[in-house]
């Protein structure tokens, strides 16, 4: 128990506690820092590109949770008797979460591109006259969620398809007995025993959302004039870390993610006791 304990200081508590710290302080171009008690945290709350960055992560959150309901279907449908190539058809999904962004990303922006992408030759097909995705402000975060809520498909998957095997066959004998349907049967018996599995899926996805940098990097680069209107909140961390190099100020935002993913967490656990199905 000790080694345990000792790993979860060192790699988790401390380094929450340094950050806490450093977000009081306010560091000098050659090290050194000074205390400036809640400065950051002032001028953190009156910066507009916080609000902005906020909105995006939360709208980025919200469209990569709708993958979920797709998950559960698709998850579904493989584990159906009898379906040929089921493990194929996993390995597939499961690749894009696997991927390199930076190789997902150029793939993306090719689908995406205003003048030859396929998504907007589609769209044409139909009379739509598609935008400029990655280069549009607001159209652009949601292209990245997009990519995100098709990469996270796999993932979904694996976890979703793994509770289905934990519920019993003897279920859908009966419910077939009765005359159920198979869209009965998966209403009333898949969705609510494996409703812990969805459970623990939404937690993963909304932190992960809230992580949201590397994909909206990847795809956006960093000279991207729509970039100030679709930041994230890690995004803004970065910037102020590591470009503008505002060490005190990158970790009050670090600090306000953090308590926004806890508070986030807390509201799913105290939300799951109406929803999740537990024998």
């Amino acid at each position: 128990m000790l080694p345990l304990l000792s790993g979860i200081a060192l790699f988790y508590l401390w380094p929450i506690l340094q950050t806490f710290y450093y977000s009081f302080t306010e560091w000098g171009v050659f090290g050194g820092s000074e205390w400036t008690g809640v400065d950051n945290y002032v001028r953190l709350v009156s910066d507009p590109q916080l609000y902005v960055a906020l909105g995006n992560t939360l709208l980025y959150t919200g469209i990569v949770l709708l993958g979920i309901p797709i998950a559960v279907y698709l998850a579904n449908l493989l584990n159906l008797p009898g379906l040929r190539f089921a493990s194929l058809y996993r390995v597939l999904f499961f690749l894009p979460y696997v991927a390199m962004p930076t190789a997902i990303a150029m793939v993306w922006r090719i689908i995406f591109n205003g003048d030859f992408g396929i998504v907007n030759y589609l769209l044409s097909l139909v009379g739509i006259d598609g935008p400029y995705w990655v280069s549009s402000p607001g159209i652009a975060i949601v292209a990245v969620a997009i990519v995100g809520l098709w990469s996270s498909l796999g993932f979904s998957m694996i976890v979703l398809g793994a509770g289905l095997k934990s519920i019993a066959i003897e279920y859908y004998e009966a419910a077939e007995l009765d005359g159920a349907s198979r869209w009965r049967q998966f209403t009333s018996i898949t969705v609510p025993l494996l409703s812990p599995s969805i459970f623990f899926v939404t937690i993963i996805t909304v932190i992960s959302s809230f992580q949201l940098f590397d994909l909206l990097y990847a795809i956006l680069g960093s000279q991207n004039a729509v970039l100030p209107k679709s930041l994230s909140l890690v995004y803004l961390f970065y910037e102020a870390g590591f470009i503008t190099n505002e060490k005190g100020y990158a970790a009050a935002i670090a600090m306000v993610i953090f308590v926004l993913i806890g508070l986030v967490t807390l509201l799913q656990f105290r939300l799951q006791k109406r929803w999740v199905s537990v024998d």
